[in-house]
């Protein structure tokens, strides 16, 4: 089933750790760093870093409306940012780094308007976080892009400790990669790749049933493929536009894990999902019954 996802942009000081931190909230599918609301129309990191350029740094978040609501997101990003300082976060300092909400629908706009009156209600200090619809979005150089991921060790303003991940302690690094950031395991690299046992594949998160052997098939792609799902209550569709294409993204119903995507390229031209295997766990037809009665 299709999910229509929704897009909110917030500038909270340095695009790094903001992007970080809300990308590990449950239902965010997808995060972006850029420049927003200047009047440059081809804005670079140097030219914004000059404060000339109007822009502010900002995270463009898509999110799951039937996952996470706009007021967690916004309640998730007021413990990251002090919404009383102007033109500045942590060490950062210049209008390139003031706060920001900014909705992409008009449908958004009483939830944030709402969301800042009943806030500003628990202070006497007057929060200076803009609010208004966006403007203009430039997505930032590539190097900007899941920096955190790339340099685990940079700078960062934001305690990304804030964060409540318990859920997914049991996973292993790239699981939880995969999953939660909605990367990609390198093709060919996957232990289900080729592997073709007879049993189902559940999430790896929290064990709902996928995927079934009978409907696995060898497409060379380097990836798990499969005809079907084990049925289609079980997964959510997104289309996804990230890395300049138009993809069908697929998750899992349940816990929003990232899994892959959808072609209709398989046999006959029938569809392909082609998934993590990270993503997934293997159980085998003589132990189905026990694994999910544990």
């Amino acid at each position: 089933m299709f999910v229509r996802q929704q897009v909110i942009y917030l500038a909270g000081g340095c695009f790094w750790g903001v992007e970080a931190f809300i990308s590990r909230l449950k239902g965010v599918n997808n995060t972006e760093v850029g420049y927003a609301n200047g009047h440059d129309l081809a804005p670079t990191y140097e030219k914004v870093c000059s404060g000339k350029t109007g822009h502010a740094e900002t995270v463009k978040v898509t999110y799951n409306p039937q996952i996470i609501s706009l007021d967690c997101i916004l309640e998730n990003f007021f413990k990251i940012i002090d919404p009383y300082v102007k033109n500045r976060q942590g060490q950062d300092i210049g209008t390139q780094y003031r706060t920001g909400i900014y909705w992409q629908e008009d449908s958004q706009k009483s939830t944030v308007v709402d969301f800042l009156k009943s806030r500003q209600k628990l202070s006497s200090k007057r929060i200076v976080v803009e609010a208004h619809g966006i403007g203009n979005f430039y997505p930032a150089e590539e190097y900007h892009q899941k920096y955190f991921e790339k340099n685990p060790d940079g700078y960062c303003h934001v305690d990304l400790s804030l964060i409540d991940d318990e859920e997914f302690g049991h996973l292993t690094c790239r699981e939880y990669e995969i999953t939660q950031l909605s990367l990609t395991e390198p093709a060919f690299s996957g232990k289900y790749d080729d592997f073709f046992e007879d049993g189902v594949y559940v999430d790896v998160v929290d064990g709902e049933i996928l995927f079934s052997s009978q409907d696995k098939f060898d497409s060379g792609c380097g990836w798990p493929a499969f005809s079907k799902p084990i049925s289609e209550d079980v997964i959510i569709k997104h289309r996804d536009f990230s890395h300049g294409t138009t993809r069908i993204e697929v998750r899992s119903a349940k816990a929003n894990s990232h899994l892959g995507h959808v072609f209709h390229d398989g046999p006959g031209g029938s569809e392909r999902y082609c998934i993590n295997s990270a993503a997934l766990k293997f159980i085998p037809k003589d132990e189905i019954n026990k694994d999910l009665n544990d």
